[in-house]
């Protein structure tokens, strides 16, 4: 079996499930070394270098970036150069400008490059997928996505994430391009700050609504929130002119307990990483896969160019409260591409 090897740049907490998946539980991956700055020597026998060690290492064929945010578009460049394949956590960077001069540079070594969003990979919400993708509940014309974390992440964390629609609600925006198979063309977002004074201090919000058109005029809504003190609330629903297809939150247990006061049951699992472990294994599977037969990735970097807008425009319809159509965010990053080449072209 042909084995790939691979670094990791990041040892946080998705850089060591990455780390854990890749030597542990996928036969044709061979960790060759890793990054993290806080850490030094060797790692679960892996060992630890810088970052520059690991991008250029001679054997290493791919790169697994899951350091900081503000770092991944520069890791991202410095891979494509080195003409290794990449898998990179969501987002790319924080500025769209910066977002599409990494695919280019992609584009240009011809190297891979696939996203972190692994709740493509989740068994419950690839199902709704696949029975949307085969017509099972007909034309889909409604979808509502709930997703609220159980509690804000650290203040440091949140001064740094580039906004709740950015670090969190990316995720489902990607997840409703994924479950539609349609392109959004415009959204509507109001927002608030409701439960935490770090999210108020950061400049950030912990509430929304988001209303999502596509192009034939379907529609998606989803709800965010930064805390809810019950768990981690997870769940989807599809309509459509056949039949409606919907997941639950999954739970600790699935025991129900009746007594003369009401019924009784287990509350949503405590965090994404028990309730998303399978898919972290999953994503880093496929992309393991895609590099050993030669196979384009799941989930490229057009998939977060795309996600990144739609968050770019619920921040900008958050501002002014309006909706706010995805070719007015198209056309704002031409005009600052355009910017940026007068300005070279100057010098």
């Amino acid at each position: 079996m042909k084995k790939i090897n691979i670094g990791i740049i990041g040892l946080g907490r998705i850089g060591q499930i990455h780390f854990s998946n890749l030597k542990y539980c996928i036969p044709n991956a061979n960790l060759v070394m890793v990054a993290d700055p806080q850490k030094a020597g060797e790692f679960n026998g892996v060992p630890i270098g810088t970052a520059e060690e690991v991008i250029n290492h001679e054997k290493i064929e791919a790169v697994v970036i899951c350091s900081p945010t503000d770092t991944h578009s520069v890791y991202i460049e410095k891979c494509a150069l080195a003409g290794k394949d990449i898998f990179c956590e969501k987002p790319h960077d924080l500025s769209l400008e910066r977002v599409v001069c990494t695919l280019e540079s992609v584009k240009k070594a011809e190297v891979k490059l696939m996203l972190g969003f692994n709740r493509r990979f989740d068994g419950n919400f690839k199902k709704i997928q696949q029975l949307v993708a085969q017509n099972k509940i007909g034309d889909p014309t409604i979808l509502k996505i709930t997703s609220r974390d159980p509690g804000p992440p650290p203040l440091e964390y949140l001064k740094s994430s580039g906004g709740m629609f950015m670090d969190m609600s990316i995720h489902d925006f990607d997840m409703a391009r994924f479950i539609m198979g349609k392109e959004v063309e415009k959204v509507y977002a109001s927002a608030g700050v409701f439960s935490s004074n770090d999210v108020k201090e950061a400049g950030d919000i912990d509430t929304a609504i988001i209303t999502l058109t596509f192009i034939d005029g379907s529609m998606a809504v989803i709800d965010n929130c930064r805390k809810a003190v019950y768990g981690y609330d997870q769940r989807l629903e599809v309509f459509g002119n056949k039949g409606m297809a919907q997941i639950d939150n999954n739970k600790h247990d699935t025991h129900l307990f009746f007594d003369q006061s009401g019924s009784h049951g287990a509350l949503p699992l405590d965090f994404f990483m028990d309730r998303y472990v399978d898919s972290y294994k999953n994503e880093m599977e496929r992309f393991v896969e895609a590099l050993c037969k030669d196979e384009p990735v799941p989930v490229n970097g057009q998939d977060g160019l795309e996600a990144m807008m739609i968050a770019l425009a619920a921040n900008l319809s958050v501002a002014e409260g309006r909706p706010v159509m995805l070719s007015e965010i198209m056309k704002m990053n031409r005009v600052k591409q355009e910017e940026m080449v007068n300005r070279s072209i100057e010098k």
